[in-house]
């Protein structure tokens, strides 16, 4: 979708009327392609920062990042995150809450190697050779 001209144009338009336009995992590349993240900081998943950088965003491992009316979440679990600011955003922390509680979002994974930062090498390189 990053190279459809007109799915880009339709992005770039359809964000002058947003209150907010997100983006969750590999998203963040349309919304680079489409030039809306020229000098922002941003966040996507972390096997594309090269790809997002090329196109003019200042890459963070954050799993949220809110750059005015463009939010940005790294790998797919953290689009649940973004979910849940979005809805404090768009109501109160009360209703955020409540969502999480009636949703059941109590993350507790099997193991602590969500994150690059927190991986072992051998377990990156095996998380590369699925992509």
């Amino acid at each position: 979708m990053a190279d459809d001209p007109e799915f880009l144009d339709w992005v770039r338009h359809i964000h002058t009327g947003t209150r907010f336009t997100t983006s969750v995992c590999t998203g963040a590349l349309v919304l680079g392609a489409a030039g809306l993240l020229n000098g922002l900081t941003a966040t996507s998943h972390w096997g594309v920062i090269d790809e997002l950088e090329a196109y003019g965003a200042v890459y963070t491992p954050e799993r949220v990042v809110r750059q005015g009316r463009i939010i940005t979440s790294a790998g797919v679990s953290s689009g649940i995150d973004m979910a849940i600011r979005l809805a404090a955003l768009l109501s109160d922390d009360a209703t955020a809450q409540a969502i999480q509680l009636y949703t059941e979002y109590d993350p507790q994974p099997p193991y602590d190697t969500g994150s690059v930062a927190k991986a072992p090498a051998e377990i990156l390189e095996r998380a590369r050779t699925l992509g």
